[in-house]
């Protein structure tokens, strides 16, 4: 927050009210006033819910004590709490950090991370005990020189039973012992083995497999790709170079484990896709009554992403722009692996190349992620550049839902075109031709044989979370375009 006369203002009034308190030692701290007063600006200009919450109407008035007070009540992970709409079932997903230096390596990639990504279930028949299963190494990770892989189950660690109200912290530990089981119908027993992980920092490339596979001579290109993280636009835009040089007419997107990303770089992913669309409607934005008036009326142009034929980075102080021109496949129907952990930017992939080409979903529901954020810096103008010097808070919040060229979304997840869950004891190796999901993708393009709809054994566990949804910022869908001028006036 700038330090002008507001400031100040709201600092004689705290004071003010402090003398007027008779020396009531129970009478609010001033801590952190800067804090919630930014949070407050924030949420009050940006929030898509703001309408639904009343401590964020425009009427509040920042030079009166009763703001003051409101102000420092509490500490501002609980201010920002208080000011969230419907946090269990709507905005599940607006999050406040005190270091943005953590918040922004996450969007690159990094993180501490000892290279084994997992899902987590309850037991059969239980409500307290969980077990995890493993779903890939990360290479150059701590685990991928240990023995451990792909389809491990795990219930313990450190010897102590992984429960609903352990499992965070017990996972959180940057070493650990993981202690593995045998799967017995979602009711693990111990099997006497165990790795030793260390976790350390780590920047993952989210483009884990691509490949072209010959089936019955139909090329099939096949890219599993686990988040849209922008730093590696280059490296997806290589991989769809390579499935485009190895002839691929045909391609299935594995997005069963991304949680999403950068919304720019899902617009990219689309036109590596296609390429026919070029400068056509990809997405819309929404964003709350206030914002979306003065968009449409001073800059609507600001609100659409459409589909490019070429990729932008822009220099670390903006200044520059350099350009690399999309390697595209032009494809008119895709084929996408999703489960419940597909979240966000690949739901948005899936929505927006809709009303265009055919696309056939395998695998599971996904998890309804319909909404994007920004980064909200204590700034001037909300940015990144000139930032309080006096702390490290930022806020990611909700402000604004993706809709496709007809107006569409799906607030609920997109069921799947061909229904088929993930065996535990049928996992299958990733990217090989008899993985079940991939397989059954194979055999809908192909039309030979059918597509495997076999029942899982572990349709009836209940899910826990995953190794993302254990971090802050494993699901999101961010929007990474600067504001426009004009748009931002703080009092």
């Amino acid at each position: 927050m700038k330090i002008t006369i507001q400031l100040l203002t709201i600092i004689l009034l705290f004071t003010v009210v402090l003398a007027s308190c008779d020396n009531n030692n129970n009478a609010p701290a001033p801590q952190n006033l800067e804090v919630q007063d930014f949070i407050w600006e924030g949420l009050n200009l940006f929030y898509l819910w703001k309408e639904n919450v009343p401590n964020l109407s425009n009427s509040k008035d920042d030079t009166k004590s009763g703001y003051i007070n409101f102000l420092s009540a509490t500490n501002p992970s609980n201010f920002f709490e208080s000011l969230i709409y419907d946090r269990q079932y709507t905005d599940k997903w607006s999050w406040v950090v005190d270091d943005y230096i953590a918040l922004e390596n996450s969007f690159q990639g990094i993180s501490k991370n000892n290279g084994v990504e997992y899902g987590l279930y309850y037991e059969t028949n239980s409500t307290t005990d969980i077990f995890g299963y493993v779903r890939y190494i990360l290479p150059n990770s701590d685990a991928s020189t240990k023995n451990v892989a792909r389809g491990f189950i795990f219930d313990a660690i450190n010897g102590t039973q992984l429960t609903a109200s352990n499992y965070r912290t017990l996972l959180s530990n940057e070493s650990y012992t993981m202690n593995f089981a045998d799967y017995n119908n979602g009711n693990p027993i111990a099997n006497e083995t165990s790795v030793a992980l260390t976790k350390f920092e780590y920047q993952e490339n989210p483009v884990y497999i691509a490949k072209t596979l010959d089936v019955g001579g139909i090329k099939i290109g096949y890219l599993m790709y686990n988040s849209f993280t922008s730093v590696f636009d280059s490296e997806l835009n290589s991989a769809f170079a390579q499935l485009k040089a190895e002839g691929a007419t045909e391609l299935v997107l594995d997005l069963r484990y991304n949680s999403g990303g950068s919304v720019k770089t899902a617009t990219y992913l689309a036109g590596m896709i296609t390429g026919q669309f070029n400068g056509q409607l990809f997405t819309k934005e929404k964003w709350n009554n206030d914002l979306q008036e003065w968009f449409d009326v001073n800059n609507p142009d600001w609100l659409v992403n459409n589909f490019t034929n070429e990729i932008n980075y822009s220099s670390s102080n903006g200044s520059s722009v350099t350009k690399e021109a999309i390697h595209s496949l032009n494809l008119t129907k895709l084929h996408v692996i999703t489960t419940n952990s597909s979240a966000s930017a690949s739901e948005l992939v899936i929505n927006g190349l809709n009303p265009y080409i055919d696309v056939v979903t395998v695998g599971e529901k996904t998890t309804g992620k319909y909404v994007a954020s920004i980064t909200v810096y204590d700034s001037e103008d909300f940015g990144r550049q000139n930032t309080n010097p006096n702390h490290t808070w930022a806020m990611q919040p909700i402000v604004l839902e993706e809709v496709n060229k007809i107006g569409e979304n799906d607030k609920d997840g997109f069921e799947p075109t061909l229904f088929l869950e993930e065996d535990l004891m049928n996992l299958g190796e990733l990217g090989n031709l008899n993985e079940p999901l991939l397989a059954s993708a194979i055999s809908n393009i192909t039309n030979v044989g059918k597509p495997s709809l076999t029942i899982s054994k572990t349709q009836n566990l209940k899910r826990a979370s995953d190794s993302k949804g254990l971090t802050r910022f494993g699901y999101t869908m961010h929007v990474e375009k600067k504001l426009p001028v004009g748009l931002i006036i703080r009092n």
